[in-house]
């Protein structure tokens, strides 16, 4: 864990859920596992806000707990998840592959789970189907049933799964002042054996939830007043069937999507739709028999991929070989054969992939920043791997002048590295090769690093422009609540005229250039978040290679 992660989890917590959460956030990424006592004594809260922040990061998975270092017994100590909070950074993205997938009820379903961290299945379906009705006309209502059916379709492609089961956890802790450590004593390691979601069989089983009804809309003031001890007494005495289940949303299985997705439009782009559809068809049917961490997929043939392929694709069985012929061959090597038997049987590439594709991502912030001159100074190394400052020169076709500033900008930004290979064992310059390469992985991990550094500048500068405009945007959020209450009421033009003239024209002018900025500012951030989850992806998949 760097210091650019940490920062940039700090940035996240704190935005999305206050300053006492993300001083307890930060200090367990900083310090690693500790108890209650030694938090409380460390970071200087009060015990019951220091008590709720933790609620607060356990309840969206962000904080794991456990028996403590020595053992079943001891204090129980809590530990923070870095990679669990960076997903905050992902949300966006996540509640739109839900909606592009199963709509506007599988929207709401993921957004719902991700606000809340976790809930039932029971809870969850009614207050989507509330949602949902709210935006109906009068006199229509969203049905549970249908909210249950959209639940159950994510839970059966692994978007969803039940929540682990608790640890259990030590003894009730006291909090007097912990006691300083003995300088020199080392500290023993921690235990990081937790229950995952997949380790119980029950995992992906939807319980038999009875739940009838439809959505209701808000009730108005004196309703609510009316109506409120009577609705408490009925939702005490209500049960479902699913109480104690909390569901939770699957951050792999999305991973797993948006990689696919990626692997399908980089094939689109190097070659053409129907590549990029026979490409997707073998990764569907390898959904279920290839490892989330494989290095490729199952073998299939060329039979079973073709009866496979969508009815709209008119695909003859010689085209469809000619187009697996075409995808083996090509450099990228997304594509590869792995036998003869039942007309040929072909795999997914996916290390290959992810490296192609890291390797496109680096190649594209080479040009961006050094022009196209040093791009190719950088492809020729990737593609070459060592070669002298001479060779440089003439395979780029560049006059030695300007490819000596080229490789020393570079080198300089630790993209290019120098290696020594001398003749004898002095190193003696007149007696030594210098070699400039590429190292991609050591390079990917860098710019992971500066991408993160990015995105904690963007978020800085949002929240910065978001301060300074506060009034501003404060008396604009007044004046839409009050539109739209006395739109509800059913006002006259004349009057919503006049409330809408409480912003002068230089105030909406300001706002409107506000909210522009800030529309950038966000969307920088999805941007940098697509190229962060590309290369993360390059680099944990190297780490089941190794």
């Amino acid at each position: 864990m760097t210091a650019q992660e940490v920062r940039l989890c700090g940035l996240l917590l704190q935005e999305h859920f206050g300053e006492m959460v993300e001083k307890v956030g930060t200090h367990l990424l900083k310090s690693g596992a500790q108890n209650l006592r030694m938090i409380l004594h460390e970071t200087g809260i009060s015990l019951d806000l220091l008590k709720k922040s933790l609620c607060v990061l356990v309840q969206h998975g962000a904080c794991v707990f456990s028996s403590g270092r020595k053992g079943p017994g001891s204090p129980t100590e809590y530990r923070t998840s870095c990679d669990r909070i960076l997903r905050i950074l992902r949300y966006p993205r996540y509640i739109y592959t839900a909606k592009t997938l199963y709509g506007d009820t599988g929207e709401l379903i993921i957004e719902e789970l991700l606000q809340r961290g976790h809930m039932t299945m029971s809870s969850t379906v009614k207050t989507v189907a509330d949602r949902l009705t709210q935006n109906m006309e009068d006199g229509r209502s969203m049905d549970y049933n249908d909210v249950s059916n959209s639940f159950s379709n994510l839970v059966e492609t692994h978007f969803l799964q039940r929540c682990p089961p608790p640890p259990r956890a030590g003894p009730k802790e006291s909090v007097t002042p912990a006691p300083h450590p003995v300088p020199g004593t080392p500290t023993p390691p921690i235990s990081t054996a937790l229950p995952t979601a997949e380790s119980f069989p029950d995992c992906y089983k939807v319980p038999h939830v009875t739940l009838t009804g439809r959505g209701k809309r808000p009730l108005s003031s004196e309703d609510v007043d009316d109506q409120r001890n009577a609705k408490k007494a009925k939702m005490d005495s209500e049960t479902h069937g699913d109480e104690g289940i909390c569901w939770q949303v699957n951050f792999e299985r999305f991973h797993l999507h948006f990689r696919d997705q990626a692997i399908i439009s980089a094939v689109a782009n190097k070659l053409d739709q129907t590549s990029s559809e026979i490409v997707r068809t073998m990764l569907r049917m390898s959904e279920v028999t290839t490892s989330p961490s494989a290095t490729c997929t199952k073998p299939l043939s060329a039979n079973e991929i073709f009866r496979s392929l969508p009815t709209n694709y008119n695909i003859t069985r010689p085209i469809l070989d000619q187009y697996l012929t075409l995808l083996v061959d090509d450099p990228m090597e997304f594509v590869g054969k792995a036998g003869e038997s039942g007309g040929g049987m072909y795999v997914v590439n996916m290390h290959r992939a992810l490296a192609n594709l890291a390797r496109a991502t680096l190649e594209s912030v080479v040009q961006e920043r050094f022009g196209s001159r040093s791009a190719r100074i950088f492809r020729l190394l990737l593609r070459k791997r060592h070669l002298e400052q001479k060779q440089v020169e003439d395979f780029a076709m560049i006059p030695a002048k300007e490819a000596k500033d080229m490789l020393y900008s570079l080198l300089s930004q630790n993209l290019v590295q120098l290696q020594e290979v001398p003749k004898t064992p002095d190193y003696a310059p007149s007696r030594t090769f210098y070699l400039y390469t590429v190292n991609q992985l050591p390079t990917a991990r860098m710019l992971l690093q500066n991408c993160y550094k990015t995105v904690a500048n963007l978020i800085e500068r949002r929240l910065y422009e978001s301060k300074e405009s506060k009034r501003l945007l404060e008396k604009s959020q007044r004046i839409e609540a009050i539109l739209a209450s006395l739109q509800a009421s059913g006002a006259e033009p004349e009057q919503l005229t006049e409330v809408e003239e409480m912003i002068t024209a230089p105030e909406k002018q300001q706002l409107d250039a506000l909210r522009l900025h800030i529309n950038k500012l966000d969307s920088a951030e999805n941007q940098v978040d697509e190229t962060i989850f590309l290369i993360e992806s390059y680099v944990n998949s190297t780490k089941t290679t190794s």
